[in-house]
């Protein structure tokens, strides 16, 4: 009986976590799919409704206007945030004085919810309690900052509380890579006289390429998913300047009461979600395989 405690104790132990993970992931995704196949409106219908709320989900204006929203969040916010991540790590590889703090001060933004962060940078934005109320009070009479309201410029400011938010969480993970760099190389670059920027290109830079893989990988799951920083900031306007999936999801199934089309919609985050992830995924596996072959 010892034995056989001793041997399936593990199994044991880790058998909720798994057959909840399979119920949240795989379960609901598909109860989700079948959703977005069927006619449901206010409640959900068994009933087969085929394609055509995907079809319809693509001629809606408001949704190619959510989904390349997406893609410009999307790009600008992990460029932006992997750059200043990457300088502040550089930096703070220095082993400036207090190193400590800084790493401190720079990481607080992501103790913040986005929620907390959308809320503070709206008031930030906001010409009549903001930076432009602000300026204006010392002199500058004319001073103008009201990108928040202006359609063509409030998906930056989305950008730029995004970045300033996940920034810390890049320098943390890029830091860690390269204080993980072998200094002999580094050492034997600047006996043969290769300037700091050479070396960081040419050896340090490859060395953690795939920690920064997995940055720019947690940085679009972030991208894809935004809701609560969207929602929390600009709501998706003005107008629908600021849009994205995940907002008109949420208008859809809980406030229009079109299940089946916010489904469909779910279904298409989830299938951009799966194309980082999977090639992700696939990389990282035929990288171990070839670290593994090579080391035996």
């Amino acid at each position: 009986m010892k034995d056989w405690l001793s041997r399936f104790t593990p199994q044991m132990v880790l058998a909720p976590s798994v057959i909840a993970s399979f119920v949240y992931v795989f379960l609901f995704c598909a109860w989700t799919v079948w959703l977005s196949l069927s006619d449901s409106t206010l409640l959900p219908e068994f009933s087969w409704g085929g394609f055509k709320h995907y079809v319809a989900l693509w001629q809606n204006r408001r949704w190619t206007i959510a989904y390349t929203n997406l893609f410009l969040f999307g790009s600008l916010y992990v460029t932006g945030s992997l750059a200043i991540g990457l300088v502040l790590a550089i930096l703070i590889d220095q082993r400036v004085r207090g190193e400590a703090i800084w790493r401190s001060i720079l990481l607080y933004p992501l103790a913040m919810s986005f929620v907390v962060t959308g809320t503070v940078w709206r008031w930030t934005f906001n010409p009549t309690t903001g930076l432009q109320a602000f300026v204006r009070t010392l002199g500058w009479t004319s001073f103008e900052f009201d990108w928040i309201l202006d359609r063509t410029r409030a998906i930056y400011t989305i950008v730029f509380t995004g970045t300033w938010h996940a920034s810390g969480f890049a320098m943390v993970l890029l830091l860690a890579g390269l204080r993980s760099v072998d200094q002999d190389l580094i050492k034997a670059a600047q006996i043969d006289g290769a300037s700091m920027a050479r070396i960081y290109y040419k050896i340090v830079l490859p060395s953690i390429r795939p920690i920064i893989v997995a940055v720019v990988v947690i940085l679009l799951q972030f991208a894809i998913k935004t809701f609560d920083l969207v929602a929390a900031q600009t709501g998706g306007g003005p107008g629908l300047s600021t849009n994205v999936p995940a907002i008109y999801v949420y208008d859809l199934m809980f406030q229009r009461g079109q299940i089946a089309q916010g489904a469909a919609a779910a279904v298409m985050i989830l299938l951009a979600l799966a194309l980082v992830l999977v090639p992700y995924v696939i990389w990282s596996n035929r990288r171990t395989r070839r670290e593994a072959q090579a080391s035996s």
